[in-house]
């Protein structure tokens, strides 16, 4: 019942304040707002990017080259797998280096009953499609047969390279959506089967158009707000691929295993299979990695990361809990013959206590709760404007609400403590 009494009361004392109380409550909107807003645009961007790699095969297993460490760098330097840049001191592997064709051949047949298909792509350049004054922009990228497989590429209309292109090397491509829309008006039976002149790194080339995919337009927007325009993957076969950069080996691929494979005891083997073959390299290795364990990786960085902002951000609940501090002071002094009165009439410093936290624990949610619904908007809008899957962060919304009733105490009980302390007499002759 006391506890209803001093709701009722803070209640009354906010209306009576609108303005102050409103400004005393923006801190708290405004820092609640910036952590939830933030983690649900993080989270939205961590369950697209898991998702979309998860969506490759999380029983794949990515194998890479790389440059060994040296004893000196210990073992907590250690190579993981993922690099998300690039040395200066690192050395480039030389053609010599690389792994071949005949190892991955050797591979296969080792683990034939584990191996369900190879995905390996190598990049090109990028380049432009001109059909008259028509034009459309491409990145050149060679692929394997497993490419496709393992990256879910599905056919619109044609149909993907053949064994002897595969094997061979062959002036064919595989074209988005896009470029159909940009050359050929969306007109894919005319597409496919068509010659059409690609500009690439300075250079001219014919190729057929042996087929049409489907571009993720999702992702594909997503990119776009990020990093700009981008443009559409412009396939060819792998072999072709080498033809033109003049290369015979390979740095990345991706092994498709079969479906009752333990990914993660593979990827030891392998990296074992391939580092006995690398035994006599004295600055290559290989390194192995499944899918599940990449995506876990990338999951803890990605949280790392947005909880790191949202603490940043979370400042501003601090401030705003100053804010509320000042403001009780404020309220004391302005209602000190209140209290003075309730003392006299035999009201217990802990009443009157309890009435000013309560009175700070109701700023703090109601502004909580305004928080939360502009944070929530705000998280749901830029995740939507940046082309992610929305994903509200619960959690956040619990964590903050909390947060807030615990700045309510923390900065609220200092004045109630003072206001509990004034002598009656003091508090009744002041003006």
């Amino acid at each position: 019942m006391i506890v209803y009494e001093n709701i009722r009361l803070a209640l009354f004392s906010l209306k009576a304040n609108k303005m102050r109380s409103l400004l005393t409550m923006l801190g708290i909107i405004i820092g609640i707002a910036s952590v939830i807003a933030i983690m649900t645009l993080g989270d939205s961007v961590t369950v697209t990017v898991t998702e979309s790699m998860s969506s490759i095969g999380a029983n794949n297993v990515t194998v890479s080259l790389q440059q060994k460490t040296s004893e000196e760098d210990g073992e907590d330097e250690a190579s993981t797998g993922i690099e998300f840049g690039q040395d200066e001191d690192e050395q480039q592997p030389t053609q010599s280096d690389l792994i071949t064709s005949d190892m991955l051949q050797q591979f296969c047949d080792t683990y034939a009953d584990s191996v369900k298909a190879i995905s390996i792509s190598e990049a090109v350049g990028s380049g432009e499609i001109e059909e008259g004054e028509l034009t459309s922009d491409i990145s050149v990228m060679g692929a394997s047969l497993g490419y496709f497989a393992a990256n879910n590429i599905t056919m619109v209309e044609g149909n993907y390279f053949s064994d002897r292109e595969f094997d061979r090397g062959g002036m064919v491509a595989l074209v988005a959506s896009q470029v159909v829309d940009d050359i050929f008006g969306g007109d894919t039976d005319a597409a496919v089967g068509s010659t059409i002149q690609v500009a690439v790194n300075d250079k001219y080339y014919n190729f057929v158009i042996s087929g049409v995919y489907e571009q993720d337009n999702d992702m594909y927007s997503s990119y776009s707000f990020m990093w700009g325009n981008q443009p559409s993957t412009f396939y060819i076969p792998l072999r072709t691929a080498q033809d033109l950069n003049h290369s015979s080996g390979f740095s990345q691929f991706t092994v498709l295993t079969q479906g009752d494979v333990n990914a993660d005891d593979f990827a030891v083997e392998t990296e074992r299979f391939f580092n006995n073959l690398y035994r006599n390299n004295r600055e290559f290795e290989v390194t192995a990695m499944s899918m599940s364990s990449i995506v876990g990786m990338m999951e803890d960085i990605m949280g790392t990361i947005t909880t790191a902002i949202a603490f940043i951000a979370g400042i501003a609940l601090v401030v705003g809990g100053i804010g509320v501090m000042n403001i009780m002071l404020v309220s004391i002094t302005e209602r000190t013959r209140e209290i003075g009165t309730r003392k006299a009439l035999g009201a217990p410093n802990s009443s009157i206590r309890l009435q000013f936290i309560i009175e700070s624990i109701v700023i703090c949610i109601i502004g909580g709760i305004f928080g939360i619904i502009l944070g929530c908007i705000v998280g749901m809008a830029a995740a939507a404007y940046v082309g992610v899957s929305v994903v509200p962060s619960l959690q956040s919304i619990c964590i903050s609400l909390g947060f807030s009733m615990a700045i309510g105490i923390f900065f609220g009980y200092y004045p109630a403590n003072k206001a509990a302390k004034l002598n009656p007499i003091d508090a009744l002759r002041y003006e």
